[in-house]
């Protein structure tokens, strides 16, 4: 298990020997251990200078870009997945982002804090102001989210693009499920994952 329990909830949803793209890679993490796990080739893109930094020395292929400009530089169909982790809700525009996901790629992966989750609505409700939470840790004003949603929210804009959703897990903040969050994912999941393709 790594630091990172979503990173192993991913890896363990991507096949063998594929072509990943990891949209917001961070410092590699992922797809480091795709490689060392799956076999996996692929590349990471990353606007922050420090972290394409760490993904050099760790023997990563990153390329600088910012994800609101788009991925028009990558022809159909060139990865197998297309992985964007705690990301979506940072991005300007992340309809257009799925619909550019599932151009490049045969399959997309999301993960995304859970707005819907109690805590976020008791914030708002008892305090009338925007949560901050483990899995929303900053303020309002200096948060990178600009797009939060909820497990409904992301659900039904799969159902407006005729997004088929192949697998989705909504856990805690420890990357655990329970019978409870089962029945009440909007409610009681603090972070969703979901692997798509197109319908």
């Amino acid at each position: 298990m790594t630091e990172r329990p979503d990173l192993d909830i991913i890896t363990n949803w991507i096949e063998p020997n594929r072509r990943v793209l990891d949209l917001g890679c961070g410092d590699g993490t992922l797809l480091s251990m795709l490689r060392e796990h799956r076999n996996a080739r692929g590349y990471g893109l990353e606007i922050d200078v420090e972290n394409i930094i760490a993904c050099l020395r760790n023997g990563i292929n990153v390329l600088q870009t910012n994800l609101d400009v788009g991925l028009s530089d990558f022809d159909r169909n060139s990865f197998d997945y297309v992985v964007m982790a705690s990301t979506l809700q940072a991005v300007h525009f992340p309809h257009r982002m799925l619909d550019e996901m599932l151009r490049i790629g045969r399959q997309g992966i999301v993960t995304f804090p859970n707005f819907g989750y109690w805590r976020n609505r008791w914030q708002l409700l008892s305090g009338g102001h925007m949560p901050v939470t483990r899995s929303l840790p900053s303020s309002w004003y200096d948060t990178p989210n600009i797009h939060l949603c909820t497990v409904r929210d992301f659900e039904t804009l799969c159902r407006e693009k005729n997004i088929e959703i192949l697998e989705r897990a909504v856990v805690n903040r420890r990357h655990q499920s329970s019978s409870a969050i089962r029945l009440l994912p909007n409610l009681l999941g603090e972070i969703a994952l979901y692997r798509f393709q197109r319908g």
